[in-house]
């Protein structure tokens, strides 16, 4: 198979300079994708991830096995072993007024510099991007093992200033936040960034939402960890 040439992109966002890689046309199949997805069968994901997930086969990334070895090494410092810990079909389906405190303001997935969040778009730019935040009192954009304690300490301080985060999706600034830089969504965009960066999807149209995949906002999310 032939595969159409990549597009790939690499900032250093904000004031830290976090990396943020975009690569455009990953698999040059997204129909391929999208169908996969549609066959597969979803369940609650918990308490983080507003809405609904399913098993994903990572084995795709090989169709840019090189590729990805580069960005790794060269980006993001992991040079020694890569593994997949997560690969999953996301669906994101609550509404804004179902959302848990915690998932009204932005989050980091994990504080460990060795891993690395994958976000590959399936749908358009009407099914919502990702957005990164600086956190206003602490000035943090990641949140790192040593900056955990207080991180958490300046959140209970946000709220008691602000009040608890309003009902809906994170968007855009905030009192507490304030946006950095945006991913769009295009079908067979991939966004790579460390999991300790401040993010947020972004919800153009909470109305649209669906927990079915052929009408909602698919992606598929992973999680990588290396040295």
């Amino acid at each position: 198979m032939i595969l159409p040439a990549p597009e790939v992109t690499v900032q250093r966002i904000g004031r830290e300079g976090e990396p943020l890689v975009v690569i455009d046309n990953f698999t040059g199949q997204p129909d391929r994708l999208r169908a996969m997805g549609m066959a597969a069968h979803y369940h609650p994901a918990g308490v983080d991830y507003p809405g609904r997930r399913a098993l994903a086969d990572p084995s795709y990334l090989d169709l840019r096995r090189e590729l990805m070895m580069q960005v790794m090494a060269r980006v993001f410092g992991l040079t020694r072993s890569i593994r997949c810990e997560v690969a999953a079909f996301s669906l994101v389906t609550l509404a804004p007024e179902e959302l848990s405190p915690r998932q009204r303001v932005p989050h980091h997935d994990h504080s460990d510099a060795g891993r690395v969040a994958i976000m590959h778009y399936l749908g358009g730019p009407e099914t919502g991007g990702t957005a990164f935040f600086r956190h206003r009192r602490t000035g943090f954009e990641a949140i790192t093992p040593e900056r955990e304690a207080d991180y958490a300490a300046a959140l209970a301080e946000d709220e008691r200033e602000f009040g608890a985060p309003p009902s809906g999706y994170p968007q855009g600034d905030s009192a507490a936040f304030e946006q950095i830089a945006a991913v769009e969504a295009q079908p067979d965009r991939m966004a790579i960034y460390r999991g300790r960066q401040l993010h947020s999807g972004i919800i153009p149209d909470p109305a649209a939402l669906s927990a079915d995949p052929a009408k909602g906002r698919l992606t598929v999310n992973m999680f990588l960890f290396g040295t």
